[in-house]
């Protein structure tokens, strides 16, 4: 209990420490690979009020015009700040354009229209995939030099366009929701927000794409096609600095093709019940620092992508050279995640300094036979955890869409090894090269999971110098060049390190810990140059009958 005291306490001080990196340290000191330094944005001394454009505060009329006429007021004039006062905006969409900074003061709260006919049907990428859903409430594309800044708040009104799970809420809770409108599944286990939400999830053989019908109906199903709540495509040179984002239709923030992108100082939530309720979806991203953030949202909080299947595939943009610091995570489905869409590749990234509280998974890698990809040289360091309901570190190479801590209905995914190996093509995922230094986690329930491929093992991850405190250890899979490096693992069930059809696994300085004497199970018979700890014997360890006399050491 005294040590969970002191872990809030860190997490008390760094919330009241304010822009730690921005003012006091530099953001690209300790970065173990050559990182290009982002190029910042500047604007021209012009401001504008959304007032001098006929702008009417209140959240009662529709401030969609004065956006678009105060936004080609200041391109015409070669760019500025458009200021959004103290008060109550409501608008439909708001498409960014170069050289425009989007300043939504303290006080200020820029409200989305809950009126599906202002978001027409548009090409899109999402979930990885090319696609049609509704325009975003705030966009840019191929924009250079955009910003949002402030310090005021900016709500996408998304319970008007998310299904809510029963399971999720209170009784009145569930009750708030059917008695707002809307339709409950035959099961009685799902509110639809419309019928059009309906036809469109019953349209959908997986996840969120109506692959069903034709493209001629999908304006019949257009309450299903939610938007992400802030699209930023193919920009460069981006800004976002201060504001709250909330309450967004499907993902947060979706930076897609963009370079030189800061994200920092924000506050990026939404209810924990919300459906595909992401903070940050950086998708094939280049020259990123991401810090002094709070993230407190419905599904994976800080989410590295870079497209799904063929289509990741053929973009073939991986997201690189990313700085990520000093950042928060209460409620998500992991605090920093690399995955599942990730066919276009992931390199090059740094993240430290972060302290997640109560996600569902800590550091979560996951992807899946199809995709493809190659993920390496990730470098993560000084990460405190507390109260994580399942893996600390966790590596899922068999993603098929369940959340972490299963919902209604949901099954678990695991490790499905003993499999067949496939052959290796373009379609099989690759992850090496990741290194985890000082990681500290405290009353949770799994320390580490290391699950690879047969065909395709994880492989060259390295962990030093870290703490686990849970209920369930450590379990390798299908894995290659396994280091555990001054590790202390302390736990209260079951075995301590399971270690199955893996290769060059290093624990010989791991410090097991439990009420009883710890175990080890060393499986399978492709299980070869295994290093045990010195003081793991006779009846402590378990090896299968299948492994060579000389595999373990």
């Amino acid at each position: 209990m005294k040590k969970s005291f002191k872990i809030i306490g860190l997490v008390t001080a760094m919330m009241f420490s304010g822009q730690f990196y921005a003012q006091n340290t530099d953001i690209y000191k300790g970065i173990e690979f050559k990182m290009p330094k982002v190029a910042e944005t500047s604007f021209a001394a012009n401001t504008v009020s959304i007032k001098d454009f006929g702008g009417v505060a209140g959240g009662s009329v529709k401030n969609t015009e004065a956006f678009k006429k105060a936004i080609d007021a200041l391109v015409k004039k070669g760019g500025g700040k458009l200021v959004v006062p103290r008060g109550l905006w409501l608008t439909g969409p708001i498409v960014l354009q170069s050289n425009i900074n989007l300043h939504v003061e303290d006080g200020a709260m820029i409200i989305f229209s809950t009126d599906k006919s202002d978001y027409p049907l548009v090409d899109v990428s999402f979930e990885g995939l090319n696609t049609i859903r509704c325009q975003s409430p705030i966009s840019a594309r191929n924009a250079k030099n955009i910003a949002i800044t402030g310090k005021g708040v900016i709500d996408g009104s998304g319970d008007a366009w998310r299904a809510v799970k029963k399971s999720k809420l209170s009784e009145v809770e569930w009750k708030k929701f059917v008695a707002s409108g809307g339709i409950v599944s035959k099961d009685g286990k799902t509110w639809y927000p419309s019928e059009s939400y309906k036809k469109g999830f019953e349209s959908s053989s997986s996840f969120n794409v109506p692959d069903k019908i034709n493209k001629s109906e999908l304006e019949s199903v257009k309450d299903f096609l939610r938007p992400v709540m802030v699209s930023i495509v193919g920009c460069d040179q981006v800004l976002l600095d201060g504001p709250t984002f909330q309450n967004s239709p499907a993902w947060n923030l979706h930076p897609l093709m963009t370079s030189n992108l800061i994200l920092r100082n924000l506050t990026v939530r939404n209810p924990w019940y919300s459906q595909n309720g992401d903070g940050v979806d950086l998708e094939s991203c280049k020259n990123v620092l991401i810090y002094d953030n709070t993230f407190d949202v419905g599904d994976d909080a800080i989410c590295i992508k870079s497209g799904k299947n063929e289509d990741g595939r053929k973009r073939g943009m991986p997201t690189e050279n990313v700085i990520i610091k000093n950042n928060m995570v209460y409620h998500g489905h992991g605090g920093f995640v690399i995955g599942s869409e990730m066919s276009g590749g992931a390199r090059n990234m740094h993240v430290s300094d972060c302290t997640f509280i109560g996600t569902d998974i800590g550091l979560r890698f996951k992807t899946t036979r199809g995709r493809g990809g190659v993920v390496e040289n990730i470098y993560i360091k000084n990460i405190d955890m507390i109260n994580i309901p399942t893996q600390t570190i966790g590596f899922n190479m068999f993603y098929e869409g369940a959340s972490p801590v299963l919902e209604d209905g949901q099954k678990a995914e695991g490790n499905k090894a003993p499999e067949k190996t496939y052959p290796v093509t373009e379609e099989t995922p690759v992850f090496r090269n990741i290194y985890f230094k000082n990681i500290t986690a405290t009353n949770s329930d799994e320390a580490i999971t290391l699950f690879g491929l047969a065909e395709m093992n994880l492989k060259n991850i390295v962990i030093e110098d870290s703490q686990f405190e849970t209920k369930k250890g450590l379990s390798i899979v299908d894995a290659d060049g396994i280091q555990l490096k001054n590790v202390k693992l302390k736990y209260s069930e079951g075995t301590g390190a399971t270690i199955y059809n893996s290769k060059n696994v290093d624990l010989s300085s791991l410090q097991l810990e439990s009420a009883q004497k710890p175990t080890i199970k060393v499986l399978g018979a492709k299980t070869t140059s295994v290093k045990l700890p010195k003081d793991v014997k006779g009846e402590q360890l378990s090896i299968s009958k299948e492994i060579a006399k000389n595999a373990v050491k």
